[in-house]
């Protein structure tokens, strides 16, 4: 994690336990010309436009007085959406029984991409349970060679 990132973390962070929210991801990106400090923010049956706006203003005062960030930025405060991202084991936890997408840093039994349900985590590899036209094949994948994981919308 950057610096910024890390210190966003620790400034909203009794903001969502005050207000019972998870911190899913913190993203400190340049897009253009133009810096963006985004924060996904969730709870168990999902938020709602207020709480984004409660913890935008309660965290953009904290900013303001800290100023950890040197030039100007836009803050964003959102759900993740339905394909939210799967970055902590409590992520991948939760996640068991449900659709995923995964991409590696490197090729797995030749591919590097894969998408399938979550049927296990444990010790550090998730089993993924994956359906190849009339086939279903299990494959495992140690969490140290996923570069991204997120839910996946099935249609």
């Amino acid at each position: 994690m950057s610096k910024v990132t890390e210190i966003v973390e620790e400034l909203v962070t009794p903001i969502l336990e005050d207000m019972k929210l998870e911190l899913v991801d913190i993203e400190y990106v340049k897009e253009g010309k133009n810096w963006f400090l985004r924060i996904f923010i969730d709870k168990e049956n999902g938020i709602d436009i207020e709480e984004c706006g409660i913890v935008s203003e309660r965290l953009s005062l904290i900013l303001d007085e800290i100023d950890p960030i040197p030039h100007n930025y836009f803050l964003e405060v959102s759900s993740p959406g339905a394909e939210r991202p799967l970055k902590k084991e409590s992520d991948f936890r939760s996640a068991i029984g449900k659709n995923v997408n995964l991409k590696t840093y490197e090729p797995i039994d030749g591919e590097k991409t894969f998408e399938g349900k979550l049927i296990d985590f444990n010790e550090g590899t998730i089993t993924l349970e994956m359906k190849i036209k009339t086939r279903v094949k299990t494959i495992e994948i140690p969490l140290d060679k996923i570069a991204k994981a997120r839910l996946a919308v099935v249609f």
